[in-house]
């Protein structure tokens, strides 16, 4: 196979906020392509500071196993995730780029989506993403609100005074919410609050608090009265049954978890233990997304509205909309690539580059 890879970068819409004050104003992110017998398969990794992942590390990382990778030919994802995993087992991140790249060369060889591939919905019309509001002054909110009416709201909280913000926002909307802490609550105030929260228009919250606080997080859960989704604390495959008795739920994020191939496997054993399914976004473009709207006829709920928070973008045939996803293509992820896109948006060597969250 052939191996090209592109250091990129979108700006956000509005600054993106989360608890803790981390902030950024770009997504940077490393964009590979995998092509063989005329085919290219794309996967994408977004840069994540918090989990350590820079996109001049991912790129080196490649460059030292480029003649391992192209010595191998293209064949079904399953049997070469195996491959990935031993050449960057301390990279997940990278190994979901690999592993999406794969499953998009794979699908466009066999003339099917990845959705059906995997048995999932039918890649033609899925169900619609949340759209997910950063943390940022009321004011500012509200005007993020407006100009995006949605049904369903992601709000990052975490902060003090922020149920006297979720309480503005749902006056001023007549949308469902689910908020999100980052694990920015204490043990003390997060049962205060579940408590205080509008149980009629808010469906659940994510990780409350911190992914250490293991004790704490089984009294918030027989205590709750919404459910709670574990975003922080389920990151990989092992994490699935520690969650089990600390959370309703489990939020999969491909990046986190290396890939396709192992959140199939996250989805399965979480049916089995009883856990909700949730699919999160790491702020992809529509590369990424499209891997994400692949499994959602497999999910509970679903938060893919990376597209949607940035300007500009790498590839086109996804259309999130308020009521439904669109997927256009017929084939691997269904979404079509611009090269020109990803040298526009190309990380020029040595700049600086803001907040990676």
């Amino acid at each position: 196979m052939q191996l090209t890879y592109w250091k990129v970068a979108l700006p956000f819409e509005y600054p993106f906020t989360i608890s803790g004050n981390r902030s950024k104003t770009e997504q940077p992110a490393l964009v590979v392509c995998l092509s063989d017998q005329g085919l290219d398969g794309y996967g994408e990794a977004p840069a994540i500071r918090y989990y350590h992942v820079e996109p001049d590390v991912l790129a080196a990382a490649l460059e030292e196993k480029r003649e391992v990778i192209e010595a191998t030919a293209l064949k079904h994802p399953q049997t070469l995730y195996a491959l990935w995993l031993e050449l960057f087992a301390e990279h997940p991140f990278l190994v979901c780029a690999l592993d999406m790249a794969t499953w998009d060369w794979y699908g466009k060889s066999k003339q099917q989506t990845v959705a059906q591939l995997m048995g999932a919905l039918s890649h033609a019309q899925v169900p619609s993403t949340d759209y997910t509001l950063g943390i940022d002054a009321p004011a500012v909110m509200l005007e993020k609100m407006r100009a995006r009416p949605w049904p369903v709201y992601k709000v990052k909280v975490g902060f003090n005074g922020d149920l006297e913000l979720i309480d503005e926002l749902l006056a001023n909307s007549q949308s469902r919410f689910r908020l999100d802490a980052n694990g920015g609550w204490s043990e003390s105030e997060a049962l205060d609050k579940l408590n205080k929260l509008n149980k009629q228009r808010i469906e659940f919250v994510e990780q409350p608090i911190a992914p250490e606080q293991t004790q704490a997080q089984r009294m918030l859960f027989e205590q709750s009265p919404l459910p709670l989704l574990a975003d922080e604390s389920c990151v990989s495959e092992a994490d699935v049954d520690r969650c089990a008795g600390l959370f309703h739920g489990i939020n999969i994020k491909l990046t986190k978890c290396g890939g396709i191939t192992p959140a199939r496997r996250m989805i399965e054993r979480a049916r089995l233990l009883g856990l909700q399914v949730m699919m999160g976004s790491m702020n992809e473009s529509s590369i990424g997304t499209a891997a994400i709207a692949a499994f959602v006829g497999l999910l509970d709920h679903v938060d893919m509205d990376g597209p949607l928070l940035l300007r500009g973008d790498y590839a086109r045939g996804l259309q999130l909309l308020p009521q439904q996803t669109i997927v256009e293509g017929s084939s691997g992820l269904g979404v079509t690539v611009y090269r020109d896109q990803l040298t526009k948006h190309r990380i020029e060597p040595n700049r600086s580059r803001s907040g990676l969250v």
